[in-house]
């Protein structure tokens, strides 16, 4: 699931605080989030456990944008995001 909200912060201006969750233990093992905004690079945006029983990571974008990604976990699995209705070359496909 995606969450995302502009920021008001000065340095930040111009920018949408997206937050990456995910359940717990769906799929088990670390997962990341990674895409055009990471280059692509696994564990740069490792979703971490919260209180609420749910894993995520916030990451920061441009502001009416659009970005590809996927989640990567444990054994090389890559999947998709279900709550994003939109799809890019396969992959899931955010606009903030």
């Amino acid at each position: 699931m995606v969450h995302k909200r502009r920021t008001g912060q000065q340095r930040h201006q111009g920018r949408t605080e997206v937050t990456f969750v995910l359940p717990a233990d769906t799929p088990p093992g670390p997962v990341s989030v990674v895409g055009d905004f990471n280059q692509w690079k696994p564990g740069t945006h490792e979703l971490t456990p919260r209180l609420d029983g749910t894993r995520a990571v916030t990451v920061t974008l441009p502001a009416k944008a659009s970005h590809s990604f996927r989640y990567l976990a444990a054994g090389d699995y890559w999947f998709n995001d279900d709550s994003t209705q939109a799809q890019d070359n396969g992959n899931s496909l955010l606009t903030t």
